[in-house]
C-alpha cells in the first residue's frame, strides 16, 4: 500500500481493481476542510484517462509492472509477435491493444513490454524514431519566409507535418509522445 501524498508522476497504482499510471497530481490544501489530492490517472488496460480526488494520506495499493526489453519481429495477420531479448520468449499481441504504437514499430526494433501479473499490458516505445519517408510533395523554392511544411507519409503509414526541405528517402527523427518531427537522422 502506498500514501497517494507520496504520488509522483508515472507512478503505477491499483485503485477499484484497475492498473493506473499517475500522469499529474496537486496537493490541494483548502483554507477550510480537510487536504485532498487531485489526481489525473491513465488506465494502462484501456488508455482512458480519469481524474480522481483522493482524500490526504488515503492509502492505494501500489501496482509492480514488471518492464520487459522485447524486440519487435514481425506482424501475422491481426498479431504482431516480439521476442525477449534474453530469453527467446515470443509473445503475440493483438493490433487492437497496440492502436497508437503501430504509427511507430518496424522490424527489428526494441520495445519495452509492460507486464502485470503475467498479463501484458502494453508497450512503451522509445521517445524518438527513426522512419523513412515514403511519399511527399516535392518542397518548393522561395516558399520558405513563414517557416512552412507540408505532409509526408512514412514507412509505418503514419503522416506528419515536417519542414519543406524533406524529401522522399530520407530517414527522420519522429517523436513517439507528440507524433511530431524531431529532425532528419
Amino acid at each position: 500500500m502506498i500514501s497517494v501524498n507520496d504520488f509522483k508522476t508515472g507512478l503505477t497504482v491499483e485503485v477499484e481493481g484497475s492498473i493506473w499510471r499517475v500522469v499529474d497530481f496537486q496537493h490541494v490544501k483548502p483554507g477550510k476542510g480537510a487536504a485532498f489530492v487531485r489526481s489525473k490517472l491513465r488506465n494502462l488496460r484501456t488508455g482512458a484517462i480519469q481524474e480522481k480526488t483522493f482524500r490526504a494520506g488515503e492509502k492505494v495499493g501500489r501496482a509492480q509492472i514488471d518492464n520487459n526489453k522485447m524486440q519487435y519481429l514481425y506482424a501475422d495477420g491481426d498479431s504482431h509477435v516480439f521476442m525477449d531479448n534474453n530469453t527467446y520468449e515470443q509473445i503475440e499481441l493483438q493490433a487492437s491493444a497496440l492502436e497508437d504504437e503501430l504509427k511507430y514499430l518496424k522490424e527489428n526494433m526494441t520495445v519495452t513490454i509492460m507486464m502485470y501479473e503475467g498479463e501484458t499490458i502494453g508497450v512503451e516505445l522509445p521517445k524518438t524514431v527513426e522512419l523513412e519517408v515514403t511519399e511527399t510533395e516535392p518542397g518548393i523554392k522561395g516558399d520558405t519566409a513563414s517557416g512552412a511544411s507540408k505532409s509526408a507519409t512514412l514507412e509505418t503509414g503514419l503522416v506528419l507535418q515536417v519542414p519543406l526541405f524533406v524529401n522522399q528517402g530520407d530517414m527522420l527523427v519522429v517523436n513517439t509522445e507528440e507524433g511530431s518531427y524531431v529532425s532528419r537522422a
